[in-house]
Protein backbone atom coordinates (compact mmCIF):
# COMPACT_ATOMS: atom_id res chain seq x y z
CA UNK A 1 0.00 0.00 0.00
CA UNK A 2 3.06 2.27 0.36
CA UNK A 3 5.21 2.54 -2.76
CA UNK A 4 8.96 2.01 -2.20
CA UNK A 5 9.79 5.29 -3.95
CA UNK A 6 7.84 7.28 -1.32
CA UNK A 7 9.72 8.59 1.73
CA UNK A 8 7.99 7.92 5.05
CA UNK A 9 9.67 8.96 8.29
CA UNK A 10 9.80 5.90 10.53
CA UNK A 11 8.03 7.70 13.38
CA UNK A 12 5.07 8.88 11.29
CA UNK A 13 1.80 7.21 12.32
CA UNK A 14 0.23 5.77 9.19
CA UNK A 15 -2.87 3.54 9.36
CA UNK A 16 -2.56 0.13 7.70
CA UNK A 17 -4.99 0.81 4.85
CA UNK A 18 -3.42 4.11 3.73
CA UNK A 19 -2.22 4.19 0.11
CA UNK A 20 0.85 6.32 -0.58
CA UNK A 21 1.99 6.75 -4.19
CA UNK A 22 5.59 7.19 -5.43
CA UNK A 23 7.59 10.30 -4.55
CA UNK A 24 5.32 11.39 -1.71
CA UNK A 25 7.18 12.69 1.35
CA UNK A 26 5.78 12.16 4.86
CA UNK A 27 7.60 13.88 7.73
CA UNK A 28 8.03 12.73 11.34
CA UNK A 29 5.16 14.26 13.34
CA UNK A 30 2.34 13.13 11.03
CA UNK A 31 -0.78 11.04 11.59
CA UNK A 32 -2.90 9.66 8.72
CA UNK A 33 -6.19 7.79 9.22
CA UNK A 34 -7.61 4.64 7.65
CA UNK A 35 -8.50 4.57 3.98
CA UNK A 36 -6.72 7.79 2.99
CA UNK A 37 -4.93 8.06 -0.36
CA UNK A 38 -1.81 10.21 -0.77
CA UNK A 39 -0.93 10.95 -4.40
CA UNK A 40 2.48 11.28 -6.00
CA UNK A 41 4.66 14.27 -5.07
CA UNK A 42 2.51 15.20 -2.07
CA UNK A 43 4.46 16.66 0.87
CA UNK A 44 3.01 16.23 4.35
CA UNK A 45 5.05 18.04 6.97
CA UNK A 46 5.32 17.98 10.77
CA UNK A 47 2.06 18.73 12.60
CA UNK A 48 -0.30 17.21 10.04
CA UNK A 49 -3.29 15.26 11.38
CA UNK A 50 -5.20 13.77 8.46
CA UNK A 51 -8.46 11.91 8.99
CA UNK A 52 -9.99 8.81 7.45
CA UNK A 53 -10.84 8.29 3.77
CA UNK A 54 -9.26 11.52 2.59
CA UNK A 55 -7.87 11.99 -0.93
CA UNK A 56 -4.83 14.21 -1.40
CA UNK A 57 -3.83 14.78 -5.02
CA UNK A 58 -0.35 15.28 -6.51
CA UNK A 59 1.59 18.39 -5.61
CA UNK A 60 -0.35 19.33 -2.46
CA UNK A 61 1.64 20.54 0.56
CA UNK A 62 0.03 20.03 3.96
CA UNK A 63 1.25 21.55 7.24
CA UNK A 64 4.13 23.69 5.99
CA UNK A 65 5.18 26.37 8.47
CA UNK A 66 3.13 29.60 8.37
CA UNK A 67 3.99 32.42 6.00
CA UNK A 68 3.95 34.72 9.01
CA UNK A 69 7.06 36.61 10.11
CA UNK A 70 5.91 36.38 13.74
CA UNK A 71 6.08 32.59 13.67
CA UNK A 72 8.86 31.49 16.01
CA UNK A 73 9.02 27.73 15.45
CA UNK A 74 6.31 26.72 17.93
CA UNK A 75 4.84 23.23 17.52
CA UNK A 76 1.44 23.62 15.91
CA UNK A 77 -0.97 21.52 13.85
CA UNK A 78 -2.80 21.32 10.52
CA UNK A 79 -5.90 19.15 10.94
CA UNK A 80 -7.84 17.66 8.01
CA UNK A 81 -11.24 16.05 8.72
CA UNK A 82 -12.52 12.71 7.45
CA UNK A 83 -13.62 12.28 3.82
CA UNK A 84 -12.06 15.52 2.67
CA UNK A 85 -10.61 15.81 -0.85
CA UNK A 86 -7.62 18.06 -1.48
CA UNK A 87 -6.84 18.55 -5.16
CA UNK A 88 -3.63 19.35 -7.00
CA UNK A 89 -1.20 21.89 -5.53
CA UNK A 90 -3.39 22.94 -2.62
CA UNK A 91 -1.37 24.41 0.26
CA UNK A 92 -2.54 24.30 3.89
CA UNK A 93 -0.25 25.90 6.48
CA UNK A 94 -0.19 24.90 10.12
CA UNK A 95 -1.08 27.29 12.92
CA UNK A 96 0.80 29.82 15.01
CA UNK A 97 0.62 30.54 18.73
CA UNK A 98 -2.65 32.41 18.09
CA UNK A 99 -4.85 29.30 17.72
CA UNK A 100 -2.14 26.62 17.59
CA UNK A 101 -3.83 24.91 14.67
CA UNK A 102 -5.26 25.30 11.20
CA UNK A 103 -8.35 23.15 10.71
CA UNK A 104 -10.31 21.94 7.68
CA UNK A 105 -13.50 20.04 8.51
CA UNK A 106 -15.08 16.83 7.28
CA UNK A 107 -16.45 16.15 3.80
CA UNK A 108 -14.81 19.20 2.24
CA UNK A 109 -13.55 19.68 -1.32
CA UNK A 110 -10.63 22.03 -1.92
CA UNK A 111 -10.03 22.30 -5.66
CA UNK A 112 -6.67 22.85 -7.34
CA UNK A 113 -4.36 25.66 -6.20
CA UNK A 114 -6.40 26.71 -3.16
CA UNK A 115 -4.49 28.12 -0.20
CA UNK A 116 -5.51 27.96 3.47
CA UNK A 117 -3.22 30.04 5.66
CA UNK A 118 -2.28 29.70 9.32
CA UNK A 119 -4.91 29.62 12.07
CA UNK A 120 -7.86 29.31 9.69
CA UNK A 121 -10.86 27.25 10.75
CA UNK A 122 -12.97 25.74 7.96
CA UNK A 123 -16.24 23.98 8.79
CA UNK A 124 -17.70 20.75 7.42
CA UNK A 125 -19.09 20.18 3.90
CA UNK A 126 -17.38 23.21 2.38
CA UNK A 127 -16.41 23.57 -1.29
CA UNK A 128 -13.61 25.90 -2.38
CA UNK A 129 -13.22 26.22 -6.16
CA UNK A 130 -9.89 26.66 -7.93
CA UNK A 131 -7.42 29.30 -6.76
CA UNK A 132 -9.44 30.40 -3.75
CA UNK A 133 -7.14 31.96 -1.14
CA UNK A 134 -7.67 32.35 2.61
CA UNK A 135 -5.35 34.66 4.52
CA UNK A 136 -4.58 33.94 8.18
CA UNK A 137 -7.05 33.71 11.07
CA UNK A 138 -10.16 33.27 8.89
CA UNK A 139 -13.24 31.39 10.11
CA UNK A 140 -15.51 29.63 7.60
CA UNK A 141 -18.80 28.06 8.72
CA UNK A 142 -20.33 24.77 7.59
CA UNK A 143 -21.70 24.25 4.06
CA UNK A 144 -19.97 27.30 2.60
CA UNK A 145 -19.27 27.46 -1.15
CA UNK A 146 -16.50 29.76 -2.38
CA UNK A 147 -16.35 29.99 -6.17
CA UNK A 148 -13.10 30.28 -8.11
CA UNK A 149 -10.44 32.87 -7.33
CA UNK A 150 -12.08 34.22 -4.19
CA UNK A 151 -9.62 36.08 -1.95
CA UNK A 152 -10.49 36.60 1.73
CA UNK A 153 -8.81 39.18 4.00
CA UNK A 154 -7.27 38.00 7.26
CA UNK A 155 -9.54 37.76 10.32
CA UNK A 156 -12.72 37.71 8.23
CA UNK A 157 -15.60 35.35 8.99
CA UNK A 158 -17.99 33.67 6.56
CA UNK A 159 -21.24 32.32 8.03
CA UNK A 160 -22.68 28.86 7.39
CA UNK A 161 -24.51 28.16 4.11
CA UNK A 162 -23.10 31.27 2.41
CA UNK A 163 -22.20 31.41 -1.28
CA UNK A 164 -19.46 33.74 -2.56
CA UNK A 165 -19.32 34.31 -6.30
CA UNK A 166 -16.12 33.85 -8.31
CA UNK A 167 -13.41 36.50 -8.26
CA UNK A 168 -14.75 38.20 -5.14
CA UNK A 169 -12.54 40.21 -2.80
CA UNK A 170 -13.82 39.64 0.74
CA UNK A 171 -12.85 42.47 3.10
CA UNK A 172 -15.77 42.28 5.55
CA UNK A 173 -17.62 39.46 7.30
CA UNK A 174 -20.30 37.58 5.37
CA UNK A 175 -23.33 36.52 7.45
CA UNK A 176 -24.88 33.03 7.17
CA UNK A 177 -27.33 31.94 4.45
CA UNK A 178 -26.53 34.69 1.93
CA UNK A 179 -25.22 35.07 -1.62
CA UNK A 180 -22.68 37.81 -2.21
CA UNK A 181 -21.22 39.30 -5.40
CA UNK A 182 -20.15 42.57 -7.11
CA UNK A 183 -17.31 44.94 -6.27
CA UNK A 184 -17.29 46.12 -3.58
CA UNK A 185 -18.79 42.91 -2.23
CA UNK A 186 -22.53 43.23 -1.60
CA UNK A 187 -25.57 41.23 -0.57
CA UNK A 188 -27.41 39.79 -3.60
CA UNK A 189 -30.01 37.62 -1.87
CA UNK A 190 -30.08 34.48 0.21
CA UNK A 191 -28.57 31.19 -0.91
CA UNK A 192 -31.98 29.65 -1.61
CA UNK A 193 -30.67 26.98 -4.00
CA UNK A 194 -28.15 25.73 -1.46
CA UNK A 195 -30.69 25.84 1.36
CA UNK A 196 -33.22 23.78 -0.61
CA UNK A 197 -30.56 21.21 -1.43
CA UNK A 198 -29.86 20.88 2.28
CA UNK A 199 -33.49 20.34 3.26
CA UNK A 200 -34.62 23.80 4.35
CA UNK A 201 -38.38 24.26 3.92
CA UNK A 202 -39.92 27.04 1.86
CA UNK A 203 -41.26 28.59 5.08
CA UNK A 204 -37.79 28.65 6.63
CA UNK A 205 -36.24 30.09 3.48
CA UNK A 206 -38.89 32.84 3.40
CA UNK A 207 -38.20 33.64 7.06
CA UNK A 208 -34.49 34.04 6.40
CA UNK A 209 -35.20 36.16 3.34
CA UNK A 210 -37.47 38.51 5.28
CA UNK A 211 -34.83 38.93 7.98
CA UNK A 212 -32.27 39.98 5.41
CA UNK A 213 -34.72 42.34 3.74
CA UNK A 214 -34.84 44.25 7.02
CA UNK A 215 -31.07 44.20 7.31
CA UNK A 216 -29.91 44.85 3.74
CA UNK A 217 -32.80 46.03 1.55
CA UNK A 218 -34.84 48.49 3.64
CA UNK A 219 -31.92 50.87 4.27
CA UNK A 220 -31.88 50.49 8.05
CA UNK A 221 -28.61 50.92 9.88
CA UNK A 222 -27.35 47.75 11.53
CA UNK A 223 -28.40 48.66 15.08
CA UNK A 224 -31.94 49.59 14.05
CA UNK A 225 -32.24 46.52 11.80
CA UNK A 226 -31.29 44.17 14.62
CA UNK A 227 -33.81 45.82 16.95
CA UNK A 228 -36.55 45.36 14.34
CA UNK A 229 -35.58 41.74 13.72
CA UNK A 230 -35.68 40.93 17.43
CA UNK A 231 -39.04 42.65 17.84
CA UNK A 232 -40.82 41.40 14.72
CA UNK A 233 -39.49 37.85 14.24
CA UNK A 234 -40.07 35.04 16.70
CA UNK A 235 -36.92 33.41 18.08
CA UNK A 236 -35.62 30.59 15.89
CA UNK A 237 -32.23 28.98 15.48
CA UNK A 238 -31.68 30.78 12.17
CA UNK A 239 -32.81 34.19 13.43
CA UNK A 240 -30.57 33.97 16.48
CA UNK A 241 -27.62 32.74 14.41
CA UNK A 242 -27.90 35.78 12.13
CA UNK A 243 -28.25 38.23 15.02
CA UNK A 244 -25.34 36.74 16.97
CA UNK A 245 -23.09 36.64 13.91
CA UNK A 246 -23.63 40.32 13.16
CA UNK A 247 -23.30 41.45 16.76
CA UNK A 248 -20.06 39.51 17.20
CA UNK A 249 -18.50 40.72 13.95
CA UNK A 250 -15.19 42.45 14.60
CA UNK A 251 -14.59 43.61 11.02
CA UNK A 252 -18.21 44.52 10.32
CA UNK A 253 -20.45 42.86 7.75
CA UNK A 254 -20.56 43.66 4.05
CA UNK A 255 -23.23 46.09 2.89
CA UNK A 256 -26.49 45.69 1.08
CA UNK A 257 -26.38 46.48 -2.63
CA UNK A 258 -26.53 50.22 -3.15
CA UNK A 259 -25.33 50.95 0.43
CA UNK A 260 -21.59 50.32 -0.05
Amino acid sequence: MIQPLAYIHPQAKIANSVVIDPFAVIHKDVEIGEGTWIGSNVTIMDGARIGKNCKIFPGAVISAIPQDLKYAGEETLAIIGDNTTIREYVTINRGTNDKWETKVGKNCLLMAYCHVAHDCEVGDNCIFSNNTTLAGHITIGDNVVLAGMVAIHQFCKVGSHAFVTGGSLVRKDIPPYVKVAREPLSYTGINSVGLRRRGFTSEKINEIQEIYRVLFVKHNNVTKALDIIEADFKPTEERDEIINFIRNSNRGVMKGFGNS
